[in-house]
């Protein structure tokens, strides 16, 4: 703690929010005063695309780099019970349905537990970087819980970066303590700028002692987390902005609050698709308010791309997950477990791994490199989608059956661009293949034309071909990016010589309900 006292004596004197946007995107031609020119900044940047202190800050974080999301790993603990807003889209029973998804309900854990389940899983997992706090409540809610676990993680383990994510009704009352704690990314849920739309998402909030309802209550919280924002952006802590979609809501309106994040110096911003299944008990999913389609999600980040750096890879994480996007390994760090552990944190290892880690991103992207060079001068306007199974480390590794989610890459003649993941229920259940998945399968990836995988059974291969889905198979173990451009050159040779004709794919549905531990 003490040795990071400068930097809140020294924050009167930071530059001016638009000194620090500008330091932000200005790199490469990305500067942000050319009107809505968004930065070449996102969450797919890498390490040519940023100033480097910014690389430094994002390169293994998986939830501000889309391509670190493949190699490093990322906890949460559940600290915070509290929480101070209301919201329609989350059940107080269970963890939020939208962005630390029920299913199991978490764990809570006390400052001292969480420090040493932190130390545990860093020593297990020597990939996993960061650490957040984001509920089950609101970390904001419940400061001196919060603050305590960042303290203690900070002298244990100094080499983890630490997050908060909030709702942001009191985020200006405690910038300067997170500024003091060095947590360097902080994540705001923002869903309107018009109070108007907000009272349809916020039944009331709980400020200074006193609930407001309606649009009140939305006004207050707007208010509080645009000047949050503000806060942040001058102390040069990156921010990234959650925002639910909800149709008929919000949808449309999203735009708007993408260009008011935008103009107050947000990183990131990640546009989620609303989860309603009237089974999480909230008033959305009781009232049959559905999510959207991949289709409508899709095109509302296209539209918001413009303006600023969107975020494709978040899986709405539980509030005490742990282990790369994607997948929940919370079930081998349980209380009960960690207490019984003897823990040693092998910090040089941990480095050592990591250098490892970073060889073979090195190696990944020279590859993409070196494929993406056989589709210069190529002159199509076709555009299309592929899924991808995946253990992780960019590398198509997952056999089809095994698969809990697929990521989606949309190809071009400008390469291979991730733009998403879709949850499924595993085909594979005791040996045998389950039909009744399989058909939710193909659903979710409906609007693909093909799906790349390590392996995949006759079965299944031939419902995807029915179904108009091409099952990949020759470049397994291979790298993703690689792979897809290499198939999608040889996709464009057939529609050019008339051996195929390219047909547009239909939409494709956002499965609702959690990711749960297969232990």
């Amino acid at each position: 703690m003490h040795g990071l006292t400068q930097d809140v004596s020294s924050a009167g004197s930071a530059p001016d929010m638009g000194e620090i946007m500008q330091a932000i995107a200005e790199h490469k031609g990305c500067g942000t005063s050319g009107g809505s020119g968004k930065a070449s900044c996102g969450s797919g940047a890498g390490q040519g695309d940023l100033p480097t202190e910014i690389w430094e800050k994002v390169k293994n974080h998986p939830c501000y780099s889309e391509e670190a999301h493949h190699h490093y790993a990322r906890m949460h603990v559940a600290v915070a019970p509290a929480c101070n807003i209301q919201c329609n889209y989350c059940n107080r029973k269970y963890d939020c349905a939208n962005e630390s998804r029920p299913g199991v309900v978490s764990e809570k854990l006390s400052p001292e537990q969480a420090a040493k389940k932190v130390l545990a899983v860093a020593s297990t997992i020597p990939q996993m970087t960061v650490l957040g706090i984001a509920g089950p409540g609101d970390p904001l809610a419940n400061p001196e819980k919060t603050f305590k676990t960042f303290e203690l993680i900070s002298k244990t383990a100094p080499d983890i970066k630490l997050c908060l994510s909030t709702n942001g009704l009191t985020l200006p009352d405690h910038v300067d303590t997170i500024a003091s704690y060095n947590v360097d990314h902080v994540t705001i849920t923002i869903n309107m700028v018009d109070p108007e739309i907000g009272a349809k998402i916020y039944p009331w909030v709980f400020y200074k002692h006193k609930r407001y309802t309606g649009i009140d209550a939305a006004k207050i919280l707007t208010d509080r987390q645009l000047l949050g924002l503000e806060m942040l952006t001058a102390r040069g802590i990156l921010t990234k902005i959650n925002s639910v979609m909800i149709p008929g809501i919000n949808d449309q309106h999203l735009v708007e609050v993408n260009k008011a994040v935008k103009s107050r110096g947000a990183f990131l911003h990640n546009i989620m698709p609303l989860i309603s299944a009237p089974e999480h008990g909230t008033v959305f999913g009781l009232n049959g308010q559905r999510g959207p389609t991949a289709q409508e999600l899709k095109a509302l980040q296209d539209s918001c791309e413009g303006e600023m750096n969107m975020m494709r890879h978040c899986r709405q994480c539980r509030a005490d997950a742990v282990g790369l996007l994607g997948e929940d390994r919370s079930a081998e760090f349980t209380t009960d477990k960690i207490m019984a552990m003897e823990v040693n944190y092998d910090m040089e290892g941990r480095k050592a791994y990591q250098a490892a880690v970073e060889e073979e991103r090195v190696a990944k992207v020279a590859a993409k490199q070196e494929e993406l060079a056989g589709l210069a001068g190529e002159m199509s306007d076709i555009k299309l989608l592929v899924a991808v199974a995946t253990k992780g480390s960019g590398l198509i590794n997952e056999h089809f059956g095994h698969a809990k989610e697929f990521q989606v890459y949309e190809l071009s003649t400008a390469g291979a661009k991730f733009v998403g993941h879709r949850r499924v229920d595993l085909y594979c259940q005791g040996g045998y293949g389950e039909e009744d998945s399989l058909e939710t399968i193909i659903r979710a990836i409906n609007d693909c034309h093909a799906v790349f995988v390590a392996k995949i059974g006759g079965c299944p291969k031939s419902d995807l071909l029915k179904a108009g889905i091409e099952p990949v198979d020759q470049f397994a173990h291979e790298f993703i990016e690689k792979s897809a451009i290499g198939w999608f050159k040889d996709y464009l040779a057939k529609v050019n010589s008339g051996e195929i004709e390219h047909v547009a794919r239909g939409d494709a549905a956002i499965r609702q309900g959690a990711l749960i531990s297969a232990a």
